[in-house]
C-alpha cells in the first residue's frame, strides 16, 4: 500500500486521502445547499436606489435585492459597490419622505427592523454626505470585485435615457467617452452650483457666467459694503458679493439664492416666473449702477459691456447724412428675416445682415434738409466702438402671425470659439467707396435690417429705459482704434432648452484659468468638451429651408459672451490669499456661518420625529403634537419633553405621565416600556426615520393610580356595559386581553374590571360598523371570533329572560342595532308668529277613534315657541298627558304593545286639562292600529341587515365612531343623560328599527315614481306609518345668535328613517303638516341643498350635519319642480329665469299653462294669453322641442325633479301643430354691410333642405339660387364674430335632407345662417378693421361666446431698488 504524508505530518494510505477529500467536498457542497435553501426561505427586500448628486444619474436607478435579514450597515457598502462609491461618502434616504433623513449607516438592524417591506419595492435616494459629493471608488480600492455581492444583485438597471432636447445640460453631452464613473464631482471640478428655486434657471445661468468673469468678478470684490448706509439684506451688489464668494470657497455642491433675489425685492411668486436671460441681464445691470453711484464702480457696466453704433440716413441725391450715436450693451442677432424663406447660418452672417442698409424709395422716401424734398436714400447702422465684454443674443423667439403665437426657431446658426469684429467696423469715412459699396450690397436684402432691431436703442433724447440708464459719454470709454486687435473669444454659451412657452436655461462657460469647458446646470456641474459646444448649434446639419426648425433640437444657444483677446486687459481670477481685508472678513463670517449650519444638519439627522398624543385632562379633548427628540436622549428626558410640549405643567405630575407605543388610527396601545427609561430613544424607536409605522401616546395617571403595563402581542378592546333597565349604554372601560385566550378566559377579565357576572355575561362583538356578533361558543379564541389590534364589545349581565331567545329578537340585539344606527342632527327651524299655529292642520296619526281626541285640543295648541320655551319636566307633563288621552281610544293590538322596550311618545300637542299623572306603563303607547307592532321573532336575514343599514361614503365618521358617549331615552321619567352633558326630558319618539317584510304597502316598496316622491299613499294615508325607528328631539340653543326668534333642535334620529318618517316626526316643532315645509341640507361652506326624495333614508346624513326647515308647499306623488325661463331670441341675454312652479304627471301642456298664467301675472307682471306663448325643452341655454297643447307630462314628454323649461312668448299664433313639423331659428348675414339681420323662425313641414331654401327664399327675397346656407356653431345663439362668420362656417353643405351628417338638424332650435351669395363682402381699411375687430371682442367677450384662451399674463420682470413693489389696493 503507498503511503502519503498528511497535513499532520502523518504517512497514511493514498486511498485514504482520496475518501477524505470526497467526504470533506460532499460536506461543503451540502453546507452550501443547506445555505441556498434557507435563503430561498427568507423573505427578500427589493430596494430601488435613485443616485441624485449628479445630473448623469439622476435618471439611473440601482436595484438590489437582498435576504431581509440583511444589515443596514451591509447595506450601504453593496450600495457603494454597486455605485462605484466609497463607502461612508454618501447617504441613503427615504425617497417619499418629506424632511429626508437618512438611514443610520452603522446600524446593525437589519431591514426589516430598520422600516423596509419585504415582497414590496423600497424606493430610496443617494445623497450627499455633509454637502459634499460622494468619492468615486478607484479600481484598487477592491469595491470593484462583486464577489462579495449577491447574485441577484449583480445587474445595474438603468432608467430610459433623457432625450435630446431634454432639460438639463449633461443629458445632452452623453458623449461615449463618458461613463457612470467618470463624472467628476465636485471636488474635481472645484466648482459649486445653484439652487433653482423652481423656476428660476435663467438666473442660475446669468450669476454663473459673471462669476466666471474675472473682470466682474473681481470689480465685485473691490467693492466694499458699508452697514451704516444700507441694509445688507437689501443690497444687491452686498448679495451678489456674498454669493460669488460662497462659489468660491464653499465646501457645498449648491447654495441657495434666496438671499439675492430678496435683495431684488422679488417674493416667493416670482421663483415661478419664468424670464428672459437677456432681458434679466439688462435690468440687472441697471439696478447695480443705480446702486453704484458715486463709487469707483460706478462706470464698471459701461466698461466692461458697452458698445457705440453709429445709426444713418443718407441722402442719395446730394450724399447728406444724417445721423445719431446710440450705445448697446447686446447685439440682437435675426435667425431668419421677417418675411424670409431662408436662415442665417452663422453668427458671422448676421452680422453682416445686421449692418446692410436698406433703401427707403417710393412711400419711404426720406426728407433731406440739403435737398429740401423727399429723396431716396440709404439707412443703416455702422459699428464705432465693440465693448470688452462682447454680448450676442441670438434673437430664436419670434411671432407666427399665421397662427397668432409665439414661437421659437431652432434653426442651425453656427459661432466660432474666435470672433473676428474688424469686418463690421466702420474704420473709413463715410464718403468713402467702401461705404457706398456696402450700401448697395444692401439693397439685395431689402427690410433685413432694421434700427430698431437694437435691443437697446439708447439716444441722447432718453432719459430712462427698460434696462439701463446711460449718459452720452463717460470719461473712462476707451474707443478701440482700427489697427486694434478685435478678436474675441468665446468663453460663455446661455443655452436655452424648451419652446417659446417655457423651457429650461443652463450654461457652458469655459474657465480662463485652464481654458476647460463646464456645464452649470443649476446644482449641477460636470465638464464638457468643444463637441458638446457645437451640439448647441440647433437646427440638423442639413438645410431644410423655412421648415427646419420643425425637424431641430429645441437645445440651442440663445446668447453668447465674448472677450477680448487682449494681454494688457484680461484679468485672472483673485486668489483667496489676495482678497481685499472686507473680503477676508466675509468669507470667515460665511465659513462659521456654515458650519453651524453643518453642525444644526448633524443634530437634524440625529433627530427622531415622531407624532405624539395625549388626552388633555382639562381641555378633556385629543391633543397631536410632533416630538423631536435626539436620538441620545433617554426614555425619561423624552417624557419629559412631551410633558412640556403638551403643556402639562401645574395641571398634573410629572410622575403621572409616561410615555406609551400608540397606534393613533386603530386607537390602540401597543406596548408600554417599563425597566426602559434609561434607554435611548434611537434604540427604542429602531433608529432615526423620516417617519414611522407607530406614534406615541403621553398616558396620564391619577395620583392613586397605578400604571397598567401593556405587553406586545396583546389586543384592546373597548368594553361598553349595557343596562337593560335603563336602555343605556355606558362610556368604554379598556381590557387587554391576547389573542389566544378563550371567551370563558376574556368573560373573566371584563368580570374584573366592570363587576360583573361571568356567568350571566352575555359579550357582543361589533367587528366593523354594526356587524354584531354573539361571542357563545366558550372555548372558542378570541383569534378565531375575528378579534384584531382595536375591538369594541358589548356586555350585559343580568337576570332577565332576554337571554333565552335568539340575539336577532333580543332586546339588547334591538337596543345595540338602534344605538349603532343614531346620527345627531341640528335643525334650524323656521320663525313664525304665536298664533301661526292655531289654524294649522294636523296629519293624523292616530286611528279613527283618536279624531275626537284631536279635534277637542284644537283650540288649545300652543306655538313652536313655546314648546320650546316650556321646561323639561312641563314638556314631559304635556307629553305624558297626551298619551293618557290617547291611550283611551287605542285597540286592544296597540294595548298589547305596553310592556315593549321602547316607547313612541308622541309631541306636546295641547295643554293638560287634568292634573292626574299617568303610570309609567301609560307611556309606552303605539299609535298604528296594524297588528304588526310586535317585534317579529324570525332571524333576521342578511338582506334585511343590508337594507336597514345603507350607507354612503359620507358616514365615514359614522362608521369609525362609537356612540359611547350616547345615552337612548327609556321609559322611566328620570333624566337621561345626552351626548351633550345635558339632562333632559325631551320629546321622543321611538320607532321600530325593523321593516315590514311581507307588507308591500311600506313606503320603500310602494312608490315606483322615478320623480320626486309623495309623503302619501293612493288613500291619502301617510306611508311613514308603517316604519318606526328611533327619533329624539330637543330644544338647542344656536351659539353664533344669527338672530331673534332663530329656533334650533338637536335631534337623534336613526339613520335608517325616510325622509317622508323625518318630517312627520318634525311636524310639532315646525307648526304646519309635512306637506307645508321643506327640508334643506346644509353643507361645509354653507351652501344649502334642498332634500326631496321622500323615500330614501338619511344614510347619507352623518353626525352633526346641519339642517334647516322652509315653508313652502312640498311636493305629492307624481309633482314635480319645474324651473321656468323665457326665451327672448333677440336680447343679448336670450335666457331669463322666470319663476319655479310645479307640474304634476299625467297633466297636459295647456293645462299647466293655464296653471301658470295667474302666476307669471303676479310674480313677473307677465299679462299673457293662453294662445300667444309657449312652453318648449330648455337643454341649458339651447331652445328645443317645442310643446304642443296637447301633450301629457310623462307619457309624451318626459319629466324630472328641477326640470327647466323655455316659455316663448309669440307675436302670432301658433303654427306648430304636429311633431312631424320642424321650427328652426334663421337669421341673415348682410356681407355688404357686415351685419347679422334678427333672428326669424321658419316652421318646415319635413326635413327636406330644398323647402329650407324655398321658405327662406321666399321671406327674404333671395333668388333659391342665390341662397346659401349654414349649421350655427356651439350654444344658442351661436353668436359668431362677423369678421369670421363668411370664411368660417361650412355654406351650403352638399345635401339634401337636414338630419344627416354635418347638418345633424332633428330637433326644434337648430340656429341657421344664410346669405345672398352674389353679395360681395365690404373692403374695410386696416384702421376700420381694426375698430371692428374690437367692437366684436366686446361683444362676444360680454355673451360669452367664442372667448378664446388666454393663457397666463406674463409678470414683467422688475427689480426693486427701495427693496419691494408698493403695493396697488386697487389692483388684483
Amino acid at each position: 500500500m503507498e503511503m502519503v504524508p498528511s497535513e499532520e505530518k502523518q504517512l497514511v494510505p493514498k486511498e485514504g486521502i482520496f475518501w477524505s477529500c470526497r467526504q470533506s467536498i460532499f460536506e461543503e457542497m451540502q453546507k452550501r445547499f443547506s445555505q441556498i435553501e434557507s435563503a430561498a426561505e427568507e423573505p427578500r427586500v427589493l430596494c430601488i436606489v435613485q443616485d441624485t448628486t449628479n445630473a448623469k444619474t439622476i435618471s439611473e436607478r440601482l436595484t438590489i435585492n437582498l435576504p431581509a435579514s440583511t444589515t443596514v450597515n451591509k447595506f450601504y457598502e453593496d450600495v457603494a459597490h454597486k455605485a462605484g462609491y466609497v463607502n461612508g461618502t454618501f447617504c441613503l434616504a427615504w425617497a417619499n419622505a418629506g424632511d429626508m433623513a437618512p438611514l443610520d449607516q452603522a446600524s446593525e438592524m437589519s431591514l426589516v427592523l430598520s422600516g423596509f417591506e419585504a415582497g414590496k419595492k423600497n424606493f430610496l435616494q443617494l445623497t450627499d454626505k455633509d454637502g459634499e459629493q460622494p468619492q468615486i471608488a478607484s479600481d484598487e480600492s477592491g469595491t470593484a470585485d462583486s464577489s462579495g455581492l449577491d447574485d441577484s444583485s449583480q445587474d445595474r438597471f438603468i432608467g430610459p435615457l433623457p432625450r435630446d432636447g431634454t432639460v438639463g445640460c449633461s443629458s445632452d453631452y452623453s458623449s461615449p467617452s463618458y461613463s457612470y464613473s467618470s463624472i467628476l464631482n465636485k471636488s474635481e471640478t472645484g466648482y459649486v452650483g445653484l439652487v433653482n428655486q423652481a423656476m428660476t434657471c435663467y438666473l442660475n445661468s446669468l450669476l454663473q457666467t459673471l462669476f466666471m468673469t474675472p473682470e466682474f468678478r473681481n470689480a465685485l470684490y473691490n467693492w466694499e459694503f458699508e452697514d451704516s448706509e444700507e441694509d445688507p439684506v437689501t443690497s444687491i451688489p452686498y448679495q451678489l458679493q456674498r454669493l460669488f464668494v460662497l462659489l468660491q470657497t464653499s465646501k457645498k455642491r449648491a447654495i441657495e439664492t434666496t438671499d439675492v433675489t430678496r435683495s431684488f425685492g422679488w417674493d416667493s411668486s416670482e421663483a415661478w416666473q419664468q424670464h428672459d436671460v437677456q432681458e434679466l441681464c439688462r435690468v440687472m445691470f441697471d439696478a447695480l449702477e443705480q446702486k453704484w453711484k458715486q463709487t469707483e464702480q460706478a462706470d464698471l457696466i459701461n466698461q466692461l459691456y458697452q458698445g457705440k453704433l453709429k445709426d444713418y440716413v443718407r441722402c442719395l441725391e446730394c450724399g447728406y447724412e444724417s445721423w445719431r450715436i446710440d450705445t448697446y450693451l447686446d447685439i440682437p442677432l435675426v435667425i431668419r428675416p421677417f418675411g424670409a424663406s431662408q436662415v442665417f447660418g452663422s453668427v458671422e452672417e448676421a452680422l453682416q445682415a445686421f449692418i446692410q442698409p436698406e433703401t427707403l424709395d417710393g412711400p419711404n422716401q426720406y426728407f433731406c434738409e440739403r435737398c429740401k424734398k423727399k429723396c431716396d436714400a440709404r439707412k443703416g447702422l455702422r459699428f464705432l466702438h465693440f465693448p470688452y465684454l462682447l454680448t450676442l443674443q441670438l434673437k430664436r423667439f419670434d411671432f407666427d402671425y399665421t397662427t397668432m403665437h409665439r414661437i421659437k426657431l431652432n434653426d442651425r446658426m453656427t459661432f466660432p470659439e474666435e470672433l473676428d469684429m474688424s469686418p463690421f467696423i466702420d474704420v473709413e469715412d463715410e464718403k468713402s467707396p467702401q461705404t457706398e459699396s456696402c450700401t448697395d450690397s444692401g439693397a439685395e436684402n431689402e427690410g433685413s435690417c432694421h434700427s430698431d432691431q437694437m435691443s437697446n436703442d439708447f439716444s441722447t433724447d432718453d432719459a430712462v429705459d427698460e434696462g439701463i440708464c446711460l449718459d452720452n459719454t463717460s470719461s473712462a470709454e476707451r474707443v478701440l482704434k482700427p489697427k486694434s486687435s478685435l478678436t474675441f473669444e468665446l468663453f460663455s454659451v446661455m443655452v436655452h432648452s424648451g419652446s417659446a412657452a417655457g423651457g429650461h436655461y443652463y450654461a457652458c462657460i469655459k474657465s480662463f484659468s485652464d481654458s476647460q469647458w463646464y456645464s452649470f446646470n443649476d446644482q449641477h456641474v460636470s465638464k464638457i468638451t468643444q463637441d458638446d459646444i457645437r451640439k448647441t448649434y440647433g437646427g440638423s446639419s442639413g438645410s431644410r429651408g423655412y421648415y427646419s426648425s420643425a425637424f431641430a433640437s429645441s437645445t440651442n444657444a440663445y446668447m453668447l459672451m465674448y472677450r477680448l483677446k487682449d494681454p494688457s486687459r484680461n484679468s485672472k481670477f483673485l486668489e483667496v490669499e489676495d482678497f481685499p481685508e472686507h473680503i477676508k472678513r466675509l468669507v470667515q463670517r460665511e465659513k462659521e456661518s456654515e458650519e453651524q449650519e453643518k453642525r444644526q444638519r448633524e443634530i437634524e439627522r440625529n433627530t427622531c420625529k415622531i407624532k405624539l398624543f395625549c388626552m388633555h385632562p382639562v381641555k378633556l379633548m385629543m391633543m397631536e403634537n410632533k416630538l423631536e427628540v435626539h436620538k441620545d436622549k433617554t426614555l425619561r428626558e423624552a417624557t419629559e419633553m412631551a410633558y412640556k410640549l403638551m403643556d402639562l405643567e401645574g395641571v398634573v405630575p410629572l410622575d403621572c405621565c409616561r410615555l406609551v407605543k400608540y397606534d393613533e388610527f386603530h386607537e390602540y396601545l401597543e406596548r408600554s416600556y417599563e425597566g426602559e427609561e434609561d434607554m435611548p430613544m434611537g434604540l427604542l424607536l429602531g433608529g432615526v426615520k423620516s417617519s414611522y409605522m407607530f406614534d406615541l401616546l403621553l398616558e396620564i395617571r391619577r395620583p392613586d393610580q397605578a400604571f397598567q403595563p401593556y405587553k406586545p402581542g396583546e389586543v384592546m378592546v373597548k368594553v361598553h356595559v349595557v343596562d337593560l333597565k335603563s336602555e343605556s349604554i355606558a362610556a368604554p372601560v379598556s381590557v387587554r386581553a391576547y389573542l389566544n385566550q378563550t371567551i370563558t378566559e376574556f368573560k373573566q377579565l371584563i368580570a374584573q374590571a366592570t363587576g360583573l357576572c361571568a356567568e350571566t355575561m352575555r359579550v357582543v362583538l361589533e367587528r366593523c360598523y354594526n356587524d354584531l356578533r354573539l361571542l357563545y361558543v366558550p372555548n372558542k379564541t378570541l383569534k378565531a371570533e375575528g378579534f384584531f389590534r382595536s375591538n369594541k364589545v358589548f356586555v350585559e349581565s343580568s337576570d332577565s329572560t332576554d337571554h333565552q331567545v335568539a340575539f336577532t329578537d333580543s332586546v339588547l340585539w334591538k337596543l345595540l342595532d338602534r344605538h349603532g344606527n343614531t346620527i345627531r342632527l341640528f335643525v334650524s327651524l323656521p320663525e313664525q308668529s304665536p298664533g301661526s299655529l292655531a289654524s294649522r292642520t294636523i296629519c293624523p296619526k292616530a286611528s279613527a277613534d283618536s279624531e275626537d281626541s284631536f279635534d277637542g285640543a284644537k283650540g288649545s295648541r300652543k306655538s313652536v315657541e313655546a314648546i320650546l320655551e316650556e321646561s323639561t319636566e312641563k314638556l314631559k307633563n304635556l307629553s305624558l298627558q297626551q298619551q293618557q288621552q290617547q291611550t283611551s281610544s287605542t285597540s286592544d293590538s296597540q294595548k298589547s304593545s305596553e310592556h315593549s322596550d321602547f316607547e313612541h311618545i308622541e309631541s306636546p300637542a295641547q295643554e293638560p286639562d287634568t292634573a292626574s299623572q299617568p303610570s309609567q306603563t301609560e307611556n309606552c303607547t303605539r299609535v298604528a292600529s296594524d297588528t304588526e307592532n310586535q317585534f317579529p321573532s324570525e332571524e333576521r336575514s342578511d338582506s334585511d341587515v343590508n337594507n336597514d343599514r345603507s350607507t354612503s361614503s359620507v358616514d365615514s365618521d359614522i362608521l369609525s365612531s362609537s356612540h359611547s358617549s350616547d345615552t337612548l331615552c327609556n321609559a322611566d321619567s328620570g333624566p337621561l343623560p345626552l351626548a351633550n352633558g345635558l339632562d333632559s326630558h325631551s320629546i321622543t319618539s321611538s320607532r321600530r328599527s325593523k321593516a315590514h317584510e311581507g307588507k308591500k304597502e311600506t313606503w320603500d316598496t310602494a312608490e315606483e315614481d322615478s320623480g320626486t316622491d309623495s309623503e302619501y299613499d293612493e288613500n291619502g294615508k301617510s306611508k311613514a306609518e308603517a316604519q318606526y325607528l328611533y327619533f329624539k328631539a330637543e330644544p338647542y340653543s344656536q351659539e353664533d345668535g344669527s338672530g331673534e326668534g332663530q329656533k334650533c333642535l338637536l335631534v337623534h334620529v336613526d339613520k335608517r328613517i325616510t325622509l317622508a318618517a323625518f318630517k312627520q316626526n318634525l311636524e310639532p316643532f315646525v307648526g304646519v303638516p309635512s306637506t307645508q315645509f321643506k327640508v334643506f341640507r346644509v353643507y361645509a361652506n354653507n351652501q344649502e341643498f334642498e332634500s326631496v326624495r321622500l323615500n330614501e333614508t338619511l344614510s347619507s346624513f352623518s353626525d352633526d350635519n346641519k339642517i334647516t326647515i322652509r315653508l313652502g308647499r312640498a311636493l305629492k306623488k307624481g309633482e314635480y319642480r319645474v324651473k321656468v325661463y323665457q326665451l327672448l331670441v333677440n336680447d343679448p341675454e336670450p335666457c331669463k329665469f322666470l319663476l319655479d312652479t310645479v307640474f304634476a304627471k299625467g297633466m297636459t301642456v295647456r293645462q299647466s299653462k293655464e296653471e301658470l298664467l295667474p302666476q307669471l301675472k303676479d310674480q313677473c307682471k307677465l299679462d299673457l294669453s293662453i294662445d300667444r306663448f309657449r312652453l318648449r325643452k330648455k337643454t341649458w341655454k339651447n331652445p328645443g322641442t317645442v310643446f304642443l297643447d296637447y301633450h301629457v307630462y310623462e307619457e309624451d314628454i318626459n319629466i324630472s325633479s328641477n326640470w327647466e323649461v323655455f316659455l316663448e312668448v309669440l307675436e302670432e299664433p301658433e303654427r306648430m301643430k304636429s311633431m312631424s313639423q320642424l321650427a328652426v331659428l334663421t337669421r341673415r348675414w348682410c356681407p355688404a354691410q357686415m351685419k347679422l339681420e334678427a333672428f326669424r323662425e321658419v316652421v318646415l313641414e319635413s326635413s327636406s333642405v330644398e323647402e329650407l331654401k324655398e321658405k327662406l327664399s321666399e321671406m327674404s327675397g333671395i333668388p333659391l339660387e342665390n341662397l346659401e346656407f349654414a349649421k350655427g356653431r356651439g350654444t344658442f345663439p351661436c353668436d359668431i364674430s362677423v369678421l369670421e362668420i363668411h370664411q368660417d362656417l361650412d355654406w351650403n353643405p352638399k345635401v339634401s335632407t337636414l338630419n344627416v351628417w354635418p347638418l345633424y338638424i332633428c330637433d326644434d332650435g337648430a340656429v341657421i345662417f344664410y346669405r345672398d351669395s352674389t353679395e360681395e363682402l365690404m373692403e374695410l381699411s386696416e384702421e376700420e378693421r381694426n375698430e371692428l375687430m374690437k367692437k366684436e371682442s366686446s361683444r362676444l367677450l360680454k355673451t360669452g361666446h367664442r372667448v378664446s384662451y388666454s393663457p397666463r399674463k406674463e409678470k414683467a420682470l422688475k427689480i426693486y431698488l427701495d427693496g419691494g413693489p408698493t403695493k396697488d389696493p386697487g389692483q388684483d
